[in-house]
């Protein structure tokens, strides 16, 4: 199945609303750290419900907001669920960026980037885009160190690119952006119930869950154009 076939259904099902959710726990925090100016443009890859460009929106005064998705009918929702005339949604492909040379002041992608089946180009397209001293954060959940998301691939009808977090600085650098900082970001919202709880429906031994949610959580792996 495609990438835009997959999440075309996940978006008729409603679960855009569900990963805003779930991915928000640790996205806010991530957010908080990009060093967005007021006027500024941001790109949003993989936008899904298009939550973060709303929330940046709201709180840094964003001046132009574009989320791209491969899926059509992620951003079909995603036009429903804001009136914002400085926010667009477009579907698209991240390995060709709708946007001239130094045209983007930052970059965000969260939980969309290991979809990419040429990552190495959409880092080079990412760098194209982004202006001088602009940035791109990329967040995932899923990656090698996160042992307990690999399964997510069996679920998944497209495949995913699984990198370690030296994977993800190497890559940054051989596109020619600058690693400026790369951490973990816990998710300490999802409750993790006593270990006489164990096992649960999902989780066979309660250290499991500490491990995916308190340990590693989310990577967060930032670029800068030089």
């Amino acid at each position: 199945m495609s990438v835009q076939a997959e999440f075309d259904q996940w978006a008729a099902e409603g679960k855009d609303r569900g990963m805003e959710e779930r991915h928000w726990h640790t996205a806010k925090h991530a957010l908080a750290r990009m060093p967005v100016e007021a006027g500024e443009t941001v790109l949003d890859l993989g936008t899904g419900s298009g939550y973060a460009l709303r929330a940046l929106r709201e709180t840094r005064d964003v001046g132009h907001g574009v989320g791209l998705d491969a899926s059509s009918r992620m951003v079909r929702n995603a036009r429903t669920y804001t009136e914002d005339a400085q926010l667009d949604f477009l579907t698209g492909d991240f390995q060709r960026l709708p946007f001239d040379d130094d045209s983007v002041d930052h970059v965000w992608s969260m939980e969309a980037f290991y979809y990419a089946q040429a990552p190495d180009e959409v880092l080079r397209e990412i760098r194209r885009v982004l202006r001088p001293g602009g940035t791109f954060f990329c967040a995932v959940n899923f990656f090698e160190e996160s042992v307990h998301t690999h399964e997510w691939q069996e679920t998944v009808g497209v495949e995913m690119q699984l990198w370690d977090r030296r994977a993800y600085r190497e890559a940054f650098r051989s596109a020619g952006l600058h690693v400026a900082e790369q951490d973990t970001i816990p998710d300490r919202e999802i409750e993790i119930p006593p270990a006489e709880a164990f096992p649960t429906d999902e989780w066979e031994r309660r250290e499991e869950m500490v491990d995916r949610y308190r340990t590693w959580g989310t990577l967060l792996t930032v670029g800068v154009a030089p």
